[in-house]
C-alpha cells in the first residue's frame, strides 16, 4: 500500500520524538485521522472537548516538559478555535506546532464551506513560520522547519494541509532544480556573549552595594548558577510569575513574585536597590522595577530581540543563562557588607508573617487565602501546579512555596482565562508519573474547566500517578475584575457583569465518576485538600470562598486601602459579605504595621 502524505506527516512526527498530539476531529483532517488509524494511534491522538483546549494542552505539555507541544484541528472553525492557545504559546515563548486542515485545493477561492484564509489568520500568531503544503514534495522540509523554528525561537508555528493533499501519495523531494531536501538532526547549541561584554557586566555588578536579581523562566536551567551569583553579590532574588519555580522559596533571600500579584519584599527590593541583574525575564511592568537613574542594570537573555526594552540596562548579555553565568561568576568579587542582605531576609520573614496573618483572618464563609495557605505544606515535592487567571493567581503567587523539584506555571503574558485545567492535562501526558494540581476560579471553571473534566475522566487510566486535582475557588464573582473596578474606577460590584451562578462543581465531577468534594467551612479546608490529594484518580475540590477578601497590590498604601474600602462601603449593589460595616476594620490586617498611616 502506498504511503500517503498524511502517513508521512505522522511518521515524521514520530521521528522527531513526538508522542502526543492534542486535537479535535473534523472533516478537514479526515486524511490525517485515517492515517492515525493505520499507524495504530502513534503518536497518540488526545481528544479534547474544544480545539482551544487542545492548544492549551499542547502549551501545558510544552511548558512542563521542555518538549514540543503539537495540536491539530480541522479547517475553518477548528483552526480558528486554536488561536487563543497559540497566542498563549507565542506570548510566553513556548514551542508549539499546529497542524490544521484546509478545504480542497479545487474549491479554494470559491467561498466554499469552512473556507477561511488561514495564511492571513495565522500570519501573526505563527509569524515565525506558517506554510501551506500544496504538493507532497514540500514535505518533509516544511514540517522539519516548523519544528526546528518552534524549538529555536520558542514560539508557535503552523502547517496548513488541504484535505486533498493529505490523500495524495507521498513522494520525497528529488535532486532537481527547485526541490528542497531536508534532514532530521537538531544538534544542541549554546549562545554565549562576548568576553568583553561579560567583563563590563562584572564591573557594574561589583560596584553595587545593594544588588537585586530578577529571574524569569529563561533562568530555569541555571538554578545552581543563580544561587551562586546571588550569594556572591549578597543579593535578593525576585521572580517573575513565569519564573516562580526557578528558585526555591525556602531560600532566605528569595523575595517571591514581583508585580501586581507580587510580594511586598520584592517591591522593596526593587525600590531600594542600586544595581539590577535580570536573568531570563521580559517582565513588562516598569513601574515595579527601580526608578530610572537610581540603579545600574545588567540583563541576560538568550533572545536578542527581547533585551534592553524593559529597563535602561547598561550591558545586555545575549546568551544562554547557565553558560553566561558560568563565565560571569568567576569575575564577581566576594566580601561585600551584609547589611543589604540582612535587610532583604528580614523583609521576607516579615512578609511571611503578614501572609500567615492574612490567611488566618475570619471570612464568610472561607478566606480564599487560607485555602492556598492550607495547600502549601501538603504539596508533594514533585508536584506540578498550574494556576488559572483571576484572583486565584494572587494566592498562587503569594502563598505557595516552591521547593526543589516542584513545577509551576500560568498564562503569564496573555493572562487568558480557562487555561488551568487543560494545562494540567497536558502536564499529565508529559509527566504521567507526577501529581498535577490546577488552581481555578469559578469563572474560569465555568468557561473551560468543566468540559475538560470530561477529558480528564476519559484518559485517567493512562497516567501512572492517578492524582490530578482541580481546586475551585467558588465565590460566585468574577473577582479579579471586580476588584480592579473598585481600585481603578472607584465603582462597586456591577452585578450584571460580575455575578456568577453557584454551580455544583463537586457534584458534576461525581457525575463523571470522579472524586468530588465541596468544602463550605474553614475547619474542613485541610481535610478537603487531603482527600483530593489521596484520591485514586482525578478529583475536584471546591471551596466556598469570600469575595470580600481583596488581592491587595504589594505597593498599596493605607490611604489607598481606605479609598478602596470607602468605594465598597458606599455601594449598595454588592451582595452578602462584601457590604459589611466590619470590612473596613478588617482591611487593616492586610498590610504590614509600618504601612498603616
Amino acid at each position: 500500500m502506498s504511503t500517503k502524505v498524511s502517513d508521512h506527516v505522522l511518521e515524521r512526527l514520530r521521528e522527531w520524538g513526538v508522542e502526543e498530539v492534542f486535537g479535535y476531529p473534523g472533516d478537514g483532517i479526515n486524511g490525517l485521522l485515517a492515517a492515525w488509524g493505520r499507524a495504530e494511534n502513534q503518536p497518540r491522538f488526545v481528544q479534547s472537548r474544544h480545539e482551544e483546549m487542545s492548544a492549551f494542552q499542547a502549551v501545558g505539555y510544552a511548558k512542563f516538559s521542555g518538549r514540543l507541544g503539537v495540536c491539530t484541528a480541522t479547517s475553518g472553525p477548528g483552526a480558528i478555535h486554536l488561536l487563543n492557545g497559540l497566542y498563549d504559546a507565542k506570548l510566553d515563548h513556548v514551542p508549539v506546532l499546529a497542524i490544521v486542515g484546509q478545504t480542497h485545493r479545487t474549491a479554494m477561492g470559491g467561498s466554499y464551506q469552512q473556507e477561511v484564509d488561514l495564511h492571513s489568520l495565522y500570519k501573526d500568531v505563527a509569524s515565525d513560520f506558517v506554510e501551506t503544503v500544496t504538493v507532497p514534495e514540500q514535505l518533509p522540509n516544511v514540517l522539519d522547519r516548523a519544528i526546528r523554528t518552534a524549538y529555536a525561537r520558542r514560539c508557535p508555528t503552523a502547517i496548513i494541509i488541504p484535505g486533498d493533499v493529505q490523500e495524495l501519495d507521498y513522494s520525497p523531494p528529488t535532486h532537481e532544480f527547485k526541490m528542497v531536501p531536508s534532514s532530521l538532526d537538531r544538534s544542541s547549541w549554546t549562545a554565549v556573549p562576548s568576553d568583553d561584554s561579560v567583563r563590563r557586566a562584572a564591573e557594574i555588578l561589583n560596584s553595587g552595594d545593594k544588588v537585586a536579581i530578577l529571574v524569569g523562566q529563561g533562568a530555569a536551567g541555571a538554578r545552581a548558577e543563580v544561587e551562586r551569583i546571588a550569594e556572591l553579590l549578597g543579593a535578593g532574588v525576585a521572580k517573575a510569575l513565569l519564573g516562580k519555580d526557578v528558585l526555591s522559596d525556602e531560600l532566605p533571600y528569595v523575595t517571591g513574585s514581583i508585580g501586581l500579584l507580587g510580594t511586598r519584599p520584592s517591591y522593596e527590593l526593587m525600590r531600594d536597590c542600586d544595581t539590577l541583574l535580570t536573568i531570563g525575564s521580559s517582565f513588562p511592568y516598569t513601574q515595579f522595577m527601580p526608578e530610572f537613574g537610581k540603579a545600574r542594570g545588567v540583563q541576560i537573555d538568550i533572545d536578542p530581540h527581547m533585551v534592553g526594552m524593559r529597563y535602561p540596562y547598561e550591558v545586555n548579555l545575549v546568551g544562554d543563562a547557565k553558560a553566561t553565568l558560568e563565565r560571569l561568576i568567576p569575575l564577581i568579587e566576594e566580601g561585600r557588607g551584609r547589611e543589604w542582605y540582612d535587610t532583604v531576609c528580614a523583609n521576607v520573614t516579615r512578609w511571611r508573617d503578614v501572609m500567615e496573618r492574612r490567611a488566618g483572618l475570619d471570612a464568610d464563609p472561607i478566606n480564599p487565602e487560607y485555602v492556598a495557605r492550607a495547600l502549601d505544606p501538603l504539596l508533594p515535592d514533585n508536584a506540578i501546579v498550574a494556576s488559572d487567571s483571576g484572583s486565584t493567581a494572587n494566592w498562587y503567587a503569594r502563598h505557595l512555596t516552591m521547593r526543589p523539584g516542584m513545577r509551576g506555571s500560568l498564562s503569564g503574558t496573555l493572562a487568558t482565562m480557562g487555561c488551568g485545567v487543560p494545562y494540567v492535562i497536558g502536564a499529565k501526558f508529559a509527566h504521567p508519573d507526577r501529581p498535577a494540581i490546577a488552581l481555578v476560579g469559578d469563572g474560569a471553571m465555568q468557561m473551560n474547566g468543566m468540559s475538560e473534566l470530561i477529558t480528564a475522566a476519559k484518559y485517567r487510566h493512562q497516567w501512572e500517578d492517578p492524582r490530578l486535582v482541580v481546586a475551585v475557588w467558588n465565590n460566585q464573582d468574577l473577582n479579579q475584575v471586580t476588584w480592579e473596578m473598585r481600585a481603578m474606577e472607584g465603582a462597586p460590584q456591577f452585578l450584571p457583569s460580575q455575578a456568577l451562578p453557584d454551580v455544583q462543581y463537586a457534584a458534576f465531577a461525581r457525575s463523571l465518576g470522579l472524586t468530588g468534594i465541596r468544602v463550605e467551612k474553614p475547619e474542613d479546608v485541610e481535610a478537603g485538600w487531603r482527600a483530593a490529594l489521596e484520591a485514586d484518580g482525578p478529583a475536584v475540590v471546591e471551596f466556598l470562598t469570600d469575595p470580600a477578601v481583596p488581592p491587595i497590590p504589594p505597593h498599596a498604601t493605607w490611604e489607598q486601602m481606605e479609598a478602596t474600602a470607602a468605594s465598597i462601603l458606599k455601594g449598595d449593589s454588592d451582595r452578602g459579605s462584601v457590604v459589611k460595616q466590619g470590612f473596613k476594620a478588617k482591611m487593616q490586617e492586610f498590610l504590614p504595621g509600618r504601612e498603616r498611616k
